[in-house]
């Protein structure tokens, strides 16, 4: 399966636009992940463990895309971007979210 975040793929031919394709992944939030990231806050600099999270929540999200996609017969999806929010649950509570979207499509061969 191609993705990618363009619209066109050099030297590609799209045979048919199968639809929009969308994947979210949802994660909780870790009490000892938030308070070493609170430290972090105060400190300043980076806080890897999210950033680890965040990028595992891209791969996930993008291979769920991939599945999805291949669902409705494609061999491609192109135009793909992906967001990052959070959820809140309630005073003590968040969950991060991460979608991607794309267009599944069909590439002549």
């Amino acid at each position: 399966m191609l993705t990618t975040t363009t619209d066109v793929i050099q030297d590609a031919v799209v045979d048919s636009y199968l639809g929009v394709v969308t994947a979210e992944v949802v994660y909780g939030s870790n009490a000892l992940r938030d308070f070493f990231a609170g430290i972090r806050d105060i400190i300043g600099g980076r806080t890897g463990s999210y950033e680890r999270v965040f990028e595992r929540g891209q791969q996930d999200a993008i291979s769920e895309l991939e599945k999805r996609a291949e669902r409705l017969g494609a061999n491609a999806v192109i135009g793909i971007r992906v967001s990052t929010d959070s959820i809140n649950i309630d005073e003590t509570g968040v969950l991060l979210l991460i979608t991607a979207t794309g267009t599944a499509v069909k590439l002549a061969r």
